[in-house]
């Protein structure tokens, strides 16, 4: 399958599952994404979403500091590819998506594409050793009081872990991977952003 025709099937996929944004947190889908009481998580449901240019709701502003302890600010990456990954060390899909991620970042790089994690339970230590037993090189913000939840709320489920976000050049959602990613589906939405006239 060519890009175009991948694209145009994560379009359509993305049409109907945007009409239902609502019910992917609706109740019942969460008692559905619950597994194992004793994972202590909740996963996304697998559901893909792929936002046209047209219906692209108001851009995203969220800032934090890093366990770096640098300040990032979703602001000043306009202009930028942005993909946002919502994770914590002991979630298991987490650990799975992780190599995938760091491979796409490290792919991505040099096309105008930046990764930022948020991470929403981790202190410094099991954040850092996660993302040093993984390979990670792009930053990670703490947001244990769900600050930056906050602001991306209506585009990430509370506690649907992991959940990636695309943003545009402008800060946008273009896309939303609910869920471990499936690497050809973050590279197509990106291929498709990268794609994009500049605005």
């Amino acid at each position: 399958m060519g890009p175009r025709s991948r694209r145009q099937l994560l379009h359509a996929t993305g049409l109907v599952t945007a009409i239902g944004l609502t019910s992917a947190c609706s109740s019942s889908d969460t008692t559905d994404r619950y597994g194992d009481e004793a994972s202590g998580y909740v996963s996304g449901n697998g559901v893909t979403t792929e936002i046209a240019l047209q219906d692209r709701t108001e851009p995203l502003e969220f800032s934090g500091t890093t366990y770096d302890g640098e300040v990032f600010d979703s602001v000043e990456q306009r202009g930028s590819i942005l993909v946002v990954n919502v994770w914590y060390a002991s979630c298991p899909p987490c650990r799975i998506e992780a190599p995938e991620l760091q491979a796409i970042n490290e792919e991505y790089a040099d096309r105008g594409v930046a990764f930022v994690g948020i991470n929403l339970r981790d202190d410094a230590g099991p954040a850092q050793a996660f993302e040093d037993k993984y390979g990670i090189t792009y930053p990670s913000i703490p947001d244990q009081q769900s600050e930056v939840m906050y602001q991306l709320r209506g585009h990430v489920a509370p506690n649907a872990v992991p959940t990636t976000l695309v943003l545009d050049r402008s800060g946008r959602v273009a896309g939303r991977i609910s869920g471990a990613i499936d690497p050809s589906i973050l590279r197509a939405m990106l291929d498709g952003v990268i794609d994009e006239p500049a605005s």
